[in-house]
């Protein structure tokens, strides 16, 4: 009796218990519907009100990318090298005005670079300061990363230049280039009054700014760091000390040069060409107003310097008509 009374009510119990099972499975997808739309439309999945209404009145936008300046090379299948130079058009293959621009382009047209220029400043940079090349992209391929001056030389021989031989006593010159005549240049251009306002001064001050005191502040600032740059070895500043000190460099070069065309007895021209040019064609340039002229006066005593000169920019530099006439300062042997 006790098992035929328990019986009917464990059925009892199983028959309730798979009918809330079966009635609970057929409403989990209606709860789950009933949840995505409260998750959808519940405010504590959105927005606070103030934030939508802000985003409202301000939906945010995606703005296409800014183009590239005008100045930046549209076909990118040449090699552009950034340098001080003035913006006339005419003079886009001269020589930059600047000794540190101009060392490395006559560099890369010594070893035959197919090269475009660009006037450009030293914010432009990506080290900081001028100049720096901007390698020819070639298609299907990434642009390539833009090439310092202090790396210049191991990319020309990466495009099938040559590489410098040194020489003996080679950096004993290279001295007499880097400090010698670089701190009689540096007075001649910054320190001296008259030239400053002759010729840096439209170079890297007007060209910079139409603003008086931009201009002033930046003028300021080159003569300043021309100081402090001969201050490094020099206990005073004595300009009759440095173009005795640069005069001297100058006969140092001219009895190493002699009768060759190029130094070190090279049938082509190399760095240690680019590095002393990079000077005198901007010392003996007559399309620069120097009002004095005593370091051009020390370089003109020695012509085979002028000769090295005169010959590098006729055979590398295209220039106009106008200008090829005053090229040679004195006669050719």
């Amino acid at each position: 009796m006790t098992d035929s009374k328990t019986k009917p009510s464990v059925t009892k119990s199983r028959t309730k218990s798979m009918s809330t099972a079966s009635a609970a499975s057929a409403s989990a997808p209606v709860a789950a519907s009933a949840l995505s739309k409260q998750q959808s439309g519940h405010p504590w999945f959105s927005l606070p009100a103030p934030l939508r209404h802000l985003f409202d009145r301000f939906p945010l936008v995606t703005y296409p990318a800014n183009l590239l300046p005008q100045r930046t090379p549209s076909i990118r299948n040449e090699n552009v090298l950034y340098i001080f130079q003035k913006a006339d058009p005419k003079s886009r293959d001269a020589p930059s005005y600047n000794p540190s621009c101009l060392k490395w382009q006559a560099y890369l047209k010594f070893n035959g670079i197919p090269l475009h220029t660009r006037p450009s400043n030293n914010h432009a940079s990506p080290s900081g300061a001028l100049p720096f090349l901007l390698p020819a992209t070639k298609e299907s391929q990434r642009p390539p990363s833009p090439v310092p001056a202090n790396r210049i030389p191991r990319w020309v021989v990466s495009q099938g230049g040559k590489e410098d031989a040194t020489h003996p006593r080679q950096d004993a010159y290279t001295a007499l280039i880097d400090h010698n005549i670089r701190a009689a240049w540096l007075y001649y251009l910054y320190l001296d009054q008259d030239n400053f306002q002759n010729v840096a001064w439209p170079m890297y001050v007007a060209s910079t700014s139409s603003t008086a005191t931009v201009r002033s502040s930046l003028g300021r600032q080159l003569q300043s760091a021309a100081r402090e740059e001969l201050f490094k070895t020099n206990t005073i500043i004595d300009p009759g000390h440095l173009y005795n000190q640069a005069n001297n460099a100058f006969r140092a070069l001219s009895v190493l040069l002699g009768d060759d065309k190029f130094f070190f007895g090279q049938t082509t021209p190399g760095l240690f060409d680019a590095s002393f040019f990079a000077y005198a064609q901007i010392i003996l340039d007559d399309d620069l107003a120097w009002a004095n002229t005593s370091l051009k006066l020390e370089l003109l005593k020695h012509k085979n310097l002028v000769h090295h000169r005169d010959r590098l920019i006729r055979g590398f530099f295209r220039l106009s008509r106008d200008r090829t006439d005053n090229v040679v300062i004195v006669p050719q042997p």
